[in-house]
């Protein structure tokens, strides 16, 4: 039996890459409680109550289009020389060979 190449080795990714995407939530999630907050302080019913509909509505849909923005900004980077080395052996598998 053959040796794994480095490249068949599997390869664990660093605890930043794993944090990474908590990041990303935790950065949503402040910013629909800080929107959610803000709607919350102005918005009141005629009565002067305060209406958390509409700010639970609000810190929602802010939630869900900072997860969209941020998504696709990350996907708009550059990818990194592994990435476009692994999309050159899909392009032409038999290349190594």
């Amino acid at each position: 039996m053959t040796e794994p190449t480095p490249s068949e080795q599997p390869q664990t990714p660093s605890r930043k890459d794993r944090l990474r995407p908590a990041e990303l939530l935790i950065f949503a999630g402040v910013l629909a409680v800080f929107s959610g907050l803000i709607v919350l302080l102005v918005l009141r019913t005629p009565d002067g109550v305060a209406d958390f509909a509409k700010a639970g509505i609000v810190a929602g849909s802010v939630f869900i289009i900072v997860l969209i923005i941020v998504a696709l900004l990350g996907l708009g980077g550059d990818p990194s020389d592994e990435d476009l080395e692994a999309r050159k052996d899909l392009q032409d598998p038999n290349r190594g060979h």
